[in-house]
């Protein structure tokens, strides 16, 4: 009986949760309700999903409002009605700023209830046979007066449900101020709910309707007609059914693609892979996806005709039919993946691959799937309030001041110490967590459905201009539309441009094959570079603690990469990473595994590593089918874990266990260790896909190191700041040059061994410029001089000023401090026109200056004011130089003993205790540019903390574990850096005037 229930999809305005409401609409007596949220479709189908267990009926709707101004309500009468509304609500949400009008337009299967407060009483007459009005319990007292008090065909029951109680009122009020960015004392009523809105129980409703028993019938014969259904059984797939229109030639066409790529991935296919072949080839159809497989086919072969670079990863590396289709480059022969974690015949929800692109071709992908397949939207994800957003969100309309807000963030406050309002903003903050925020837009998922999207949802339209569903890829699956992942990353950017500036720069070298991905593999100057983790700039490889694992490890094969690609995740990390690294290094430690794990996972030494590891353990240590398996994986996600299905294999599995005495002993740890890999776990067919992009990388690296480093600078790096790839360039051999008008384009150049850093990491330097700048030179050759600069080139001050500064117009060999001088001169502070379209060109002003000086310390804070770091040795620009001579090479002779080092800072990991105590790691280079790792526990940590970039003194224990040395801070303090001798007084470094007699001339 209830018309217009509100969720917490209602974005800033309801405070319930879905099951959280059926609950309570369960205690009320309620076995019917709508869901109307304002202005969205969101919280229906997991709603509906839900609600059998609970014996309601659900029946879907929009609360279509303007603001939180009423227009009217839309109820679906069935699936044609709730995609009518579906279109209806997206026709306004596709094209911002929209205003819902005050009546609704005609549509099919529908029923539309306006508010009787806000309608006119002359067009009650021009109600529809679908439309009526709603009361509202308020409206009652009016209704009393009214003369449709014993006219009430047209009248029904709409008591709006926001919230549970005056506590979800007061949440609402914060939400509501929150979304007015306003103080909560400045909040207008006209911006809150009113606060009868409350779920009452199903008799106190009727009770203040008893008046009217025409209006209950009324609102009882509308739910009554409403019936909406859905399959949320997964069996079968929704997405596109078909490729080709005929499932028989879908199949004939998927099977003469896998047969055509035997030849192009193996040379002698052997029986092994016809029959691994023809069996995944008869699974695939029995389980519906032969489109899924072609539609993906067809994405890539668009890609390779465009010549795109793209990795396909995943469980979806699990299958030999990706492999020869070459939507995958891992060879799960070779590597012994099996085909039933990515598709079996007991998993009910459906595959998935993930397809990473370049992060300059990724869109246009996106563009070739829009305009290829018919029913297709990208898919939101629902972006929470987390505990620092509502604290400071809820912070600032209690009116609490920014330092205060900062403390409660941080947790740097004495809970028995806090005033009154900054513990409701805790208190409250707790209730919003978890809130949906606003709806985004999913990293890379796309739905290609048979039947129009808006059958299921409705769509709105981000700033990306693709329709947006407004449901996520959980619910999505749940009703058997499974999402194409079309990611992006710069890893793949990165690759693609070294293989063609390598050509360009080595022109007589053979043509690049950066997909023999077999020789690399065997390539021991690559494997050699992984043991010793030389991978600065590497897909993966790159960060300190992959590069420390690896060392650990003595990775040199592809194997074993693939399984450091695992191990380094937080689930492995956590639990098993210590025993795999000695059981890996030192086969004596593998018998300390317990048998029957070793016996189940020989390969990882009876250690998780892979999600297939997780379904290995489940089916045979604990004794669950594989289709209860493939559930606990699912739930590995965290998604899934609160769900009953989740729960229920969780029981099952310690039941199971208690059977046999050997398994009940250890089974509390076992499980320990699944739970450990929740959301991040790889499959070993991920991992493979990552360790080839990670070979391909290493490769060009090996063989290629400067241009690869600048492609990865022009790509914007990687897990590391621009500076350290340019500092890894230099390691390399390579002279880094700032920019230059005569030398640099837009992005990073090289000339041999020369890099020109590019005009697009000049801060604040317009790309329109750079633009002008590089076609002027390629149209009329190189620029001669500052005036010949100026006289091409429209330019303004600022941007010459920048030029100037970064020391662009060295070649003329005159002093930048002179040039900067010259520049205020002879520019117009506008330029009117382009100097081209000048017809008389003017003739250059010369000044007599006097003789200026710039200093290498001047440049090098130039450089740290234009490009964010000095081109020079940062230890240059200490005020006290003084040196100890330790280095990072040094350190292993003195493990154990306490020393001093000075590095410059490159990344720091904050990370906490198992006691949630604050701890970070360190990452610094030593005065010849090598590596020194630091592990500053939670005493170091509060007495010397990190105080940003710069030169540190690290005073330590030197440790080895695993012949990877370390210092465990005891003390460390950054060094003064000198006086930024631009700007100083009556410094030896400063600005320099040989002769003060033209220093009148400067002044006219």
């Amino acid at each position: 009986m209830f018309l217009n229930v509100h969720t917490y999809f209602s974005l800033r305005y309801g405070t319930i949760a879905p099951e959280e409401l059926l609950r309570h609409m369960q205690k009320s007596g309620a076995t019917t309700m709508a869901i109307t949220d304002i202005n969205t479709t969101t919280a229906c189908l997991d709603v509906m999903r839900m609600s059998e267990s609970y014996g309601i009926t659900v029946v879907p709707g929009v609360d279509f409002r303007n603001g939180i101004h009423q227009q009217f309500v839309a109820l679906a009468k069935n699936n044609e009605g709730f995609y009518n509304i579906n279109c209806y609500l997206s026709s306004f949400l596709e094209n911002p700023p929209f205003v819902i009008p005050e009546r609704c337009e005609l549509l099919e299967d529908i029923f539309v209830i306006y508010p009787f407060e806000n309608f006119p009483v002359s067009d009650m007459e021009s109600l529809a046979e679908h439309e009526f009005l709603g009361v509202s319990l308020k409206d009652l007292s009016t209704l009393k007066f009214s003369r449709y008090a014993k006219r009430c065909s047209k009248l029904v029951m709409l008591h709006t449900v926001s919230f549970l109680n005056k506590s979800g009122f007061n949440t609402h009020r914060l939400l509501r101020a929150i979304d007015n960015n306003m103080l909560l004392s400045k909040l207008p009523k006209t911006e809150e709910a009113d606060p009868s809105h409350t779920l009452l129980s199903l008799d106190s409703l009727l009770n203040f309707f008893s008046e009217y028993p025409n209006i209950i019938e009324n609102t009882r014969f509308i739910l009554n007609e409403c019936n909406v259904s859905f399959d949320f059984n997964q069996k079968t797939p929704k997405n596109q059914s078909t490729y080709t229109g005929s499932a028989e030639l879908d199949f004939k066409l998927l099977k003469k693609l896998a047969y055509d790529g035997l030849q192009y991935r193996y040379k002698n296919p052997g029986e092994i892979i016809y029959a691994r072949l023809e069996k995944e080839l008869d699974v695939i159809r029995q389980m519906g996806f032969i489109s899924y497989f072609l539609i993906n086919w067809k994405i890539l072969k668009y890609a390779r005709s465009k010549g795109y670079f793209y990795v396909g990863r995943g469980s979806g590396a699990n299958s030999i039919v990706a492999y020869l289709l070459r939507i995958t480059d891992v060879d799960p022969i070779e590597l012994d993946l099996y085909f039933e974690r990515f598709i079996n015949l007991y998993r009910t929800n459906p595959p998935d691959f993930d397809l990473d692109f370049s992060w300059t071709d990724r869109d246009d992908i996106t563009n070739f799937i829009f305009n290829n397949f018919k029913n297709t939207a990208l898919i939101t994800v629902y972006n929470t309030f987390k505990y620092k957003a509502s604290v400071r969100e809820l912070g600032k309309v209690f009116g609490l001041p920014k330092h205060e807000i900062d403390k409660l963030c941080d947790n740097q406050y004495n809970p028995h110490k806090l005033d009154r309002l900054s513990q409701l903003v805790l208190v409250y903050s707790q209730r919003i967590q978890g809130f949906p925020n606003y709806l985004g837009i999913h990293a890379g998922g796309i739905l290609i459905s048979e039947k129009p999207i808006h059958y299921y949802t409705a769509t709105f339209m981000p700033p990306k201009g693709f329709p947006t569903t407004q449901i996520d890829m959980v619910i999505a699956e749940d009703i058997g539309l499974y999402k194409f992942d079309i990611l992006s990353q710069r890893g793949l950017g990165k690759i693609k441009d070294a293989v063609a500036i390598a050509a360009h720069n080595h022109p007589d070298d053979p043509l690049i094959d950066i997909h023999d991905i077999a020789s690399f593999k065997e390539d021991p100057v690559i494997n050699d570079m992984i043991k010793n983790a030389d991978a600065i700039g590497c897909f993966y490889v790159e960060s300190p603690a992959m590069r420390m694992l690896l060392k650990k490890l003595q990775v040199d094969d592809y194997i074993g990469l693939v399984a450091a690609s695992s191990v380094i995740r937080p689930g492995v990390s956590k639990f098993g990473m210590r025993d795999y690294i000695k059981r890996s290094r030192f086969p004596e430690k593998r018998k300390e595994a317990h048998p029957v794990l070793l016996d189940i996972m020989p390969e990882t030494y009876g250690v998780m590593v892979y999600q297939e590891d997780v379904i290995k353990v489940a089916h045979i240590f604990g004794e669950l089918s594989l289709a209860e398996a493939d559930v606990l994986r699912r739930g590995m996600s965290g998604k899934f874990r609160s769900r009953e299905e989740f729960l229920k294999v969780k029981q099952q599995f310690f039941d199971n266990c208690k059977r046999d005495a050997k398994k009940a002993g250890i089974a509390q740890e076992v499980w320990d260790q699944i739970e450990s890999f929740a959301g991040y776990a790889f499959a070993k067919g991920h991992s493979a896909s990552y360790a080839v992009e990670s070979y391909q990388s290493l490769f060009l690296k090996a063989y290629y190191p400067l241009e690869y480093m600048v492609a990865t600078i022009n790509n914007f790096g990687g897990f590391y700041r621009t500076e350290l790839y340019v500092h890894e360039a230099r390691m390399k051999g390579a002279n880094i040059e700032a920019p230059c008008v005569n030398r640099s384009f837009y992005e990073t150049t090289i000339y041999g061994r020369d890099i020109y850093l590019g005009f697009m990491f000049l801060h604040n330097f317009e790309g329109q410029t750079a633009q002008k700048l590089v076609e002027e030179r390629y149209r009329h050759g190189a620029f001669l001089d500052l005036d010949d600069f100026l006289e091409r080139v429209p330019i303004s001050l600022e941007q010459i000023s920048i030029l100037i500064k970064i020391d662009a117009f060295r070649f003329t060999n005159i002093n930048k401090r002179e040039l900067l001088w010259q520049s205020y001169m002879k520019i117009q502070k506008i330029t009117l026109s382009d100097p081209e379209q000048l017809l008389f060109k003017p003739k250059p002003v010369s000044y007599q200056l006097p003789e200026l000086i710039c200093t290498k310390e001047e440049a090098a804070f130039d450089q740290i004011e234009l490009l964010g770091y000095p081109l020079c040795n940062p230890f240059d620009l200490l005020l006290d130089s003084s040196d100890n001579g330790l280095r990072a090479k040094t350190l292993e002779k003195l493990v154990g003993k306490i020393a001093s080092i000075d590095g410059y800072l490159v990344t720091v990991k904050n990370t906490r205790t198992a006691k949630g105590v604050r701890m970070y790691f360190g990452t610094f280079i030593d005065r010849d540019g090598d590596f020194v790792d630091t592990v500053h526990f939670p005493i170091s940590a509060s007495q010397y903390p990190f105080r940003g970039n710069g030169v540190y003194r690290i005073e330590g224990k030197i440790v080895e574990e695993f012949d990877c040395i370390s210092i465990e801070v005891s003390k460390m303090e950054r060094l003064a850096l000198m006086e930024d001798p631009r700007y100083s007084n009556g410094s030896k470094k400063g600005y320099h005037f040989k002769s003060n007699k033209n220093l009148e001339k400067l002044s006219v």
